[in-house]
């Protein structure tokens, strides 16, 4: 229903990878709230309660939080110190969460007296949302280098037990695995490709060589392949992590 008093509206959409508690947390603390704003942001998470945001280029919005609905709804009214484009409280946001099987579905709806002021923000949520999921994906995912290093394990790791306790606390049940070598889908299917690598191709390993490379769970990773003293080969995977951290899926990309 639209209010006839801010008849102007942007919607944004937007797909983070953690859990929707975790998202929300974002909203309900205020070091949170400021790592995703600026230094010196708060929010005061209850109903009449101050949010203040502070821009890194030293403007300042501010309003009140209209409704909080812990997981999933945080609404609250916007403007800005200066009154341009428009005064504090003056306009309002609404943010949705929504719980989805890769992680948890954003919403935003922004509503605007003015059309002109409405436009000058498309921009400003498009950057500040990539800036939220960055936040909130860069520390939901901070052990990332580990599952890159015990996803690579299991390809050096002889031993089919120590395998299997790998690929539970590692992969997601329904992982999917493309390379040159392989058409894998689900970790029942993933078990024996890993006992065939071993039992044909016995001694060989992956080791990743360089820095892991994250965003919003999305992972590259470069690696070397060796049996021995030989090197099988060198290439790069793209990984996909789901809400849990879990690697999700994988695609191995071989060096020519």
């Amino acid at each position: 229903m639209i209010d006839p008093a801010l008849p102007h509206s942007l919607e944004r959409e937007l797909l983070i990878r953690a859990r929707r508690e975790t998202v929300f947390r974002y909203f309900t603390d205020s070091s949170r709230w400021e790592a995703w704003w600026g230094a010196g942001s708060r929010i005061d998470p209850v109903p009449g309660g101050a949010v203040l945001i502070r821009y890194p280029n030293a403007i300042e919005a501010a309003g009140e939080v209209i409704a909080i609905e812990p997981p999933e709804r945080l609404v609250f009214t916007f403007g800005y110190a200066s009154g341009d484009p428009m005064p504090v409280g003056s306009s309002r946001v609404t943010i949705e969460l929504a719980e989805s099987a890769a992680g948890t579905r954003l919403r935003l709806r922004h509503e605007l007296a003015d059309e002109d002021a409405r436009d000058q923000h498309v921009q400003g949520w498009r950057y500040q949302l990539a800036l939220f999921a960055n936040v909130v994906t860069d520390a939901a995912h901070a052990g990332v280098d580990a599952t890159v290093d015990a996803w690579f394990a299991l390809w050096s790791e002889p031993d089919a037990a120590r395998r299997a306790e790998i690929l539970a606390a590692t992969v997601a049940p329904g992982v999917r695995f493309r390379d040159r070598w392989s058409t894998v889908d689900g970790a029942a299917d993933l078990a024996p490709h890993l006992a065939a690598v071993h039992q044909f191709l016995p001694g060989a390993g992956v080791v990743r060589t360089g820095p892991v490379r994250h965003c919003q769970g999305t992972v590259l990773a470069d690696w070397r392949a060796t049996r021995g003293d030989a090197e099988l080969g060198r290439g790069t995977n793209v990984f996909t992590l789901d809400a849990d951290g879990r690697v999700e899926e994988v695609v191995g990309v071989w060096n020519a």
